[in-house]
């Protein structure tokens, strides 16, 4: 007769109450409920997204060719092809993460059954759950399907670190960044970090190019810079017009032109975005909705 050895089963007890107390794996998503996703960090968890908030690609007026920069590389990516990852960086209101979810539905909706294009979904990050990002990567390598990692926003202040993440994810790690993933991120700082933080780390250095080139370098990891600068009058007013037809508002020329532009003297900047905002104004005082 065996004697049954009392710590064998203090032992599997032990085991059996640590995977209790273990959280279960996060489920695997669910890629075809939605074509965007916003990742949760804190649970690790991809929430579907049934109606992305965005405006049509021919309603961006003014930022052709930074249009057509960015459909290229993300058709090219959608295709299988090479791509890059992609910076758009500049002036407040310009339409920088409305061309992202527009370009995003463009080319979805233009390759759509093509063979041998899987499926483009847009996952937005936020930005201070940038540290998380090699998580949500890993997640997305063996995963069906093609993606954009989208953060709006990005930027880095004084002492933070989590740009390191983001260096890794994007090029520096062992593993590299997964072939079926690319990184789309707005910031109004082309080199992410503020100029003031860039100039004090410069003259407190022994060696000042030293000083900020690991900082500098993450902007680096972005192979497509796209700046968006301040639009003309004629630009504006392009928008403004854009918008009314779109939305048949019916009032007449002269009476748009003069409040749009009596509208961008009072918030004293002309963007694509104050021509949304007096475009919603004016439907309001027409009584007209602003649906589709």
């Amino acid at each position: 007769m065996t004697i049954p050895d009392p710590t064998e089963n203090l032992l599997a007890r032990i085991a059996e109450a640590l995977e209790r107390l273990s959280p279960p794996p996060p489920p695997r998503p669910d890629f075809a409920a939605a074509d965007a996703f916003v990742w949760r960090a804190e649970t690790e968890r991809l929430v579907p997204v049934q109606r992305v908030s965005r405006v049509g690609i021919g309603l961006l007026r003014g930022v052709d060719y930074l249009r057509d920069q960015l459909l290229g590389n993300t058709e090219r990516f959608a295709r299988g092809l090479p791509a890059n990852n992609v910076l758009l960086w500049g002036a407040r209101g310009m339409g920088k993460s409305s061309l992202v979810k527009a370009a995003h539905a463009e080319i979805s909706a233009r390759l759509g059954g093509t063979p041998g294009c899987s499926g483009l979904k847009l996952i937005e990050i936020h930005r201070e759950d940038i540290e998380s990002l090699p998580a949500l990567m890993a997640l997305l390598r063996d995963a069906d399907g093609r993606f954009i990692v989208f953060c709006d926003d990005l930027s880095f202040d004084g002492g933070d670190a989590s740009y390191k993440s983001l260096k890794a994810a994007l090029e520096g790690g062992v593993e590299g960044r997964p072939a079926n993933v690319l990184f789309y991120a707005t910031s109004n700082r082309r080199h992410l970090l503020p100029r003031e933080m860039m100039d004090n780390e410069r003259s407190t250095a022994i060696n000042p190019g030293e000083a900020v080139e690991e900082k500098v370098s993450l902007s680096d990891r972005f192979g497509l810079w796209l700046g968006f600068h301040k639009c003309s009058q004629d630009d504006y007013l392009a928008m403004v017009f854009g918008y009314a037809d779109h939305y048949r508002l019916g009032a007449p020329e002269e009476r748009i032109r003069a409040e749009a532009l009596e509208w961008a003297i009072t918030r004293g900047s002309r963007s694509g975005r104050v021509a949304f905002q007096y475009i919603q104004d004016l439907a309001g005082r027409l009584g007209h909705r602003l649906d589709g």
